[in-house]
């Protein structure tokens, strides 16, 4: 199996620069936002840039879970490997792993600066530890729904799909997110929905001819 993590690794790690490339950037952003508020002066910059950024980042984890499958059909990859008595389940467990992993590099050390910087910069209110964790959670969530998008386009002919998916999620979740907030509800929607993303990747991936 680590084998198997190594080589996905390998064979993706643009994405995990891109992940930790981005982690820095969304850091810059929050520090200019938590330690520059004033609610008499919106953050417009910081805002203004880190939407783009967001939405780069979106299609990029998109971008991964669909390469991972692509190539994998395309080059006949999993075909190779079960020649070496690796099952499927095996490798389709790997990309997922890997897929987690570059998330984990994108957030969590934002999710620690976050933490630190609410610290230095804000009361000690208990509320704001408990905050940046719900919101943690809900982010991520939000981004394994996006790679789970990927994983089942990823068998597609057509680029585009993988792209389009990510955007109709998007269209989807942030309404729900500026209407619910960052709680249980949206938590518990984006779970389900990952669920279903997966148990359906792995139908395919199990059923379908290497």
């Amino acid at each position: 199996m680590f084998a198997l993590i190594k080589r996905e690794i390998q064979d993706h790690i643009a994405y995990f620069i891109g992940a930790a490339v981005f982690s820095v950037v969304f850091i810059i952003i929050s520090f200019s936002l938590i330690s520059r508020y004033d609610h008499r002066k919106p953050p417009v910059f910081s805002i203004g840039f880190g939407v783009p950024a967001a939405t780069i980042v979106i299609f990029g984890i998109c971008a991964m879970g669909a390469t991972q499958m692509y190539l994998d059909r395309t080059r006949k990859i999993s075909a190779l490997l079960s020649t070496l008595a690796v099952s499927r389940n095996q490798i389709l467990l790997a990309k997922i792993i890997t897929g987690i992993l570059a998330i984990l590099i994108l957030f969590v050390p934002l999710t620690i600066a976050a933490g630190i910087l609410l610290r230095l910069f804000t009361p000690p209110v208990p509320m704001f530890t408990g905050m940046v964790l719900e919101i943690s959670v809900v982010v991520f969530l939000m981004a394994f729904a996006c790679y789970c998008i990927g994983l089942q386009t990823g068998w597609n002919s057509s680029p585009v799909t993988p792209s389009l998916g990510a955007l109709f999620l998007t269209c989807i979740l942030i309404p729900l997110i500026l209407i619910k907030g960052f709680g249980v509800h949206i938590a518990v929607i984006l779970v389900l929905f990952i669920v279903a993303s997966l148990i359906r990747t792995w139908h395919t991936f199990m059923k379908t001819s290497l």
